[in-house]
């Protein structure tokens, strides 16, 4: 198959750095965008992140008709064997059926903490579904990752839908044209949008570990309401690939990246890997926003058992960790 990359425009590239930029919508690795016609899809690799579209090659491009056919499954649902240029050594985002399946030719998944924060507790799905009710959107229920999560979708998409709302995930966008989708990603944040409330943050004073340090997002260890919320679990699937179950009250390891001290703060350790960081991050910019009424749910001790024993995300997280 001749390979082109005409399809990847400045506009394109454009798109996914600001939105990779961005960390309202995406953090550190997470999020993909790809651009196709019928037969070839340029996506996002595994493990890179948004932010350096225009700075390195961050696209793999993949038999889209292959991939589409591991979306309804054939094939190990991987699709890396799909990968036109065998010389390459990138993966292909581990959304790849979705983004094969869905037929537009710009397709957009971020992990916009508007979107989260509505989507991680019934209170805000039902207000969710208010605001976007004149939209050409769905809700679709939590899955893995990968074609567990394609499935779902498929099973609800018709041939309006171009917004789609992930219970516990993020956002999908879909149009034609680059122009399309950043405008549908513009209304659906407008229409999300939650102001964050002024915090209350007092410098914790006890004494840690010295492989620790205190972080700014240490108001969330204060906050009763919060500091339970935060230690039942994990709300989205980054969450558990970057920092494990929920926040962990003890270095129980010797490994662990952050630790809650209940009252206290929330401690760091010196030698966390970006991508970690800006999950404490993207954690906090959702409680910080999150209407006291409303429940957030977590997706579940089996469900997290199946992202941290997954191969896909322990190379996810081994390039995270080399940058």
């Amino acid at each position: 198959m001749k390979l082109s990359t005409e399809l990847i425009t400045s506009n394109f590239l454009s798109m996914s750095a600001r939105l990779g930029n961005d960390p309202l919508q995406v953090q550190g690795p997470g999020g993909n965008t790809s651009i196709k016609d019928e037969k070839i899809m340029w996506i996002k690799a595994s493990g890179t992140e948004l932010a350096n579209a225009e700075t390195e090659s961050i696209f793999v491009a993949v038999d889209r008709i292959a991939a589409n056919a591991q979306a309804n499954g054939y094939g190990d649902g991987t699709c890396i064997d799909t990968v036109i240029d065998p010389e390459i050594n990138l993966r292909p985002s581990i959304e790849t059926t979705f983004h094969a399946a869905l037929n537009h030719k710009v397709v957009v998944h971020t992990h916009s903490i508007s979107t989260l924060t509505h989507v991680i507790s019934n209170e805000g799905r039902d207000v969710a579904k208010n605001k976007l009710k004149d939209m050409p959107f769905i809700m679709v229920p939590y899955a893995k990752p990968g074609v567990p999560l394609t499935n779902e979708i498929l099973a609800r998409v018709n041939s309006d839908t171009k917004i789609i709302l992930l219970q516990n995930h993020g956002l999908i966008c879909c149009g034609e044209t680059v122009e399309e989708v950043s405008n549908l990603i513009k209304e659906v944040e407008t229409r999300l949008y939650l102001p964050p409330k002024n915090i209350s943050h007092i410098p914790p004073n006890k004494i840690i570990d010295k492989a620790f340090s205190w972080t700014s997002e240490s108001w969330m260890a204060q906050d009763k309401i919060v500091n339970s919320y935060i230690t039942s679990g994990s709300f989205y699937p980054d969450h558990v690939v970057f920092l494990g179950s929920g926040l962990p009250v003890s270095d129980a390891n010797g490994k662990t990246p952050v630790v809650l001290h209940e009252g206290e703060g929330v401690a760091i350790r010196s030698d966390t890997t970006n991508s970690q960081k800006a999950m404490l991050k993207c954690l906090s910019d959702i409680m910080c926003r999150l209407p006291k009424s409303w429940i957030p749910l977590t997706i579940g001790v089996n469900a997290e058992a199946e992202l941290l024993n997954w191969d896909a995300e322990k190379y996810r997280q081994k390039l995270a960790a080399e940058k």
